[in-house]
């Protein structure tokens, strides 16, 4: 499908610069990151900042309002932000209250959200967060935690900015939006794929006849594919497993969202409601409000998902509670209304942003580098400080020339963004690396590399392959010159820092497949010199990628797949053994790129 952009690499720069634009009474943009900010918010109270990865719009960056969230960290398509824009975004709104986070419960937005949050307990700011799992089909119920946030981000984002506007406490406001999350329940089903900008086809292939039941919000595959179904029969489908999962009774009331996902008509969301309207009065459940509406997309995907939000008294005060941004508004307040208030000393007025320094525009395909000079020819049985630079610039051009193929391997279970993710944030760690031309200390190589790719990629990527230098680094004694032993050591403490934070063990279908039997290969032969350790791990990299076909996934957009998963291989357990095999080819002097 053809796409209205110019370059796949900006879309959500020159995105956000129009939709800002074009609102810019309303918001404007952070000066240093893909942060939506409120010009004119409530003082004095707990702020509320939403986020999550672009490709979803109007969600994350259009409900951005008054009476809703003073603030929206952007991630690229389909990828979670990155901690620093999570960091700077809530710091710029932050009012002295503490501030809250709502976001849908995905590993990259939860490791990039919750090293935000660090960041700014550092500085002293009170935070918390509440993570969206209203997805029924993505786990059961007794796994609710494992849920995914789809469509039902809209309900819980509107009672969180409700319950912050009233003022109340960082914890009480918590826990009335952890309530709101837990009675918000969605199921979907897509009728026809989506396509990430910049790629060729479609994340996957729907034959004509069949949809995907209980589809993500990334482009992935359902947890079904089943023939298809009248618009009824789905619908009651649909509503049957919601009901079982949220127990709903006669005399319950419910507000009411029909989602469509992208390219669905307004025509065809009325006809499903008009099915899920009669299942609702059979069953006695009372509707307080209803949405039909496409507020929660997936780029062109086809299909539409239903969410519905039992109320209670105190959440229907808050539901009922006026709120406006252009994308969507409840009660009294209107577009002329918005920003003002009968005491103008209630708000609070963003400051004009100063201008940010601009980077220069880069292009991920573009793989071209400076002259690689190593210390010596051949083999090399120690890597130096430039030596070290020079082999993460020659994997980082390995990565970014293989972004087609990691794409095509994600895409087969996932959203299809690993291979842009790992080449933009290699771009950015190859920019890092030529800047550090004379650097003395090793270290410090692998340290700057990792922090270019933790601050710059989003997902869970960014967070785990930029640990995956940094973190082996971090705190180490500077070295001029780095060992087999040492490199061994470095990448064990890379893997226990990867460990303790994204949970994933040997077996559940991730990067950890391949990098665990790699450090521990390096670990046994360290003592046969440099060269021989490294083909080693990279023989046992690869066995550990051919073994992520076995698995089912346990983590990641795959992990709602379930035995669906088995049979593919993991991306980014591939980029692992890539990277491996770069090292091994930089030291054996294989790769012509390397030497004069």
């Amino acid at each position: 499908m053809r796409k209205i952009i110019n370059s796949p690499d900006q879309i959500v720069a020159e995105m956000m610069e129009g939709y800002i634009g074009a609102y810019e009474r309303y918001y404007e943009k952070h000066p240093e990151v893909n942060g939506v900010i409120l010009r004119q918010r409530r003082k004095d109270k707990v702020a509320l900042v939403i986020g999550g990865g672009s490709g979803h719009e109007p969600m994350f960056s259009g409900f951005v309002g008054r009476g809703l969230a003073d603030a929206a960290a952007c991630g690229n398509i389909f990828a979670s932000p990155d901690p620093n824009t999570v960091y700077k975004t809530a710091k710029a709104v932050n009012q002295g209250k503490g501030v809250l986070f709502v976001y849908g419960c995905y590993a990259g937005d939860n490791l990039n959200f919750d090293m935000g949050e660090e960041f700014l307990n550092g500085d002293g700011i009170p935070t918390a967060h509440v993570r969206v799992q209203d997805d029924v089909a993505s786990a059961p119920k007794d796994r609710s935690e494992d849920r995914r946030g789809i469509a039902g981000d809209v309900f819980v984002i509107k009672i969180a900015g409700a319950a912050c506007d009233k003022g109340l406490s960082l914890e009480e406001v918590t826990r009335v939006t952890e309530k709101a999350r837990d009675n918000t329940k969605t199921i979907g089903v897509a009728t026809a794929p989506a396509q990430l900008p910049g790629i060729d086809k479609p994340i996957f292939e729907l034959p004509e006849g069949e949809i995907e039941y209980g589809m993500g919000l990334h482009g992935e595959r359902g947890v079904l594919r089943t023939g298809w179904q009248e618009t009824d029969v789905l619908v009651e489908r649909m509503y049957a497993q919601i009901m079982e999962d949220a127990g709903l009774s006669s005399g319950d009331e419910v507000c009411v969202l029909v989602n469509g996902l992208g390219s669905t008509t307004l025509t065809e969301l009325s006809i499903a409601y008009r099915k899920l309207k009669k299942l609702l009065d059979r069953d006695g459940i009372k509707v307080h409000d209803t949405d039909l509406n496409s507020f929660c997309t997936s780029q062109e995907m086809g299909g539409f998902s239903i969410t519905l939000f039992k109320l209670d008294e105190e959440l229907k005060e808050y539901y009922d509670m006026p709120c406006y941004c252009p994308f969507y508004a409840k009660g009294e307040l209107t577009g002329n209304t918005a920003g003002r208030t009968e005491n103008q000393a209630d708000i609070v007025y963003a400051d004009k942003a100063p201008a940010a320094s601009e980077e220069p525009e880069f292009d991920i395909n573009d793989t071209e580098t400076a002259e690689i000079v190593r210390s010596k020819e051949g083999i090399l049985t120690e890597l130096n400080a430039a030596d070290a630079r020079n082999m993460l610039v020659y994997i980082a051009d390995k990565i970014i020339a293989k972004k087609s193929y990691l794409t095509e391997i994600d895409s087969a279970i996932g959203d299809g963004d690993h291979g842009i993710g790992m080449a933009g944030g290699m771009q950015k760690a190859k920019r890092k690396l030529l800047e550090m031309e004379g650097e003395e200390n090793a270290y410090a190589v692998f340290e700057a590399a990792g922090k270019a790719m933790l601050m710059s990629m989003g997902g869970a990527s960014g967070v785990i392959f930029g640990s995956l230098y940094l973190a082996g680094a971090k705190d180490a004694e500077p070295k001029g010159v780095l060992t087999a032993a040492d490199l061994a050591q470095m990448e064990r403490k890379s893997l226990k820092a990867i460990q303790e934070r994204g949970k994933a063990q040997v077996g559940d279908k991730t990067m950890v497949d391949a990098l665990a039997p790699a450090v521990e290969t390096m670990e046994r032969n360290g003592d046969k010199g440099l060269l021989e350790m490294l083909k080693a791990a990279e023989a046992a990299a690869a066995r550990g990628v051919e073994d992520t076909k076995k698995y089912q996934a346990r983590f990641g957009r795959a992990k709602s797949l379930m035995e669906r998963a088995v049979g593919y291989q993991d991306a980014g357990a591939t980029s692992v053994w890539l990277i491996f095999q770069g090292m091994r080819e930089f030291v054996e002097g294989s790769a012509a790129c390397c030497i004069l």
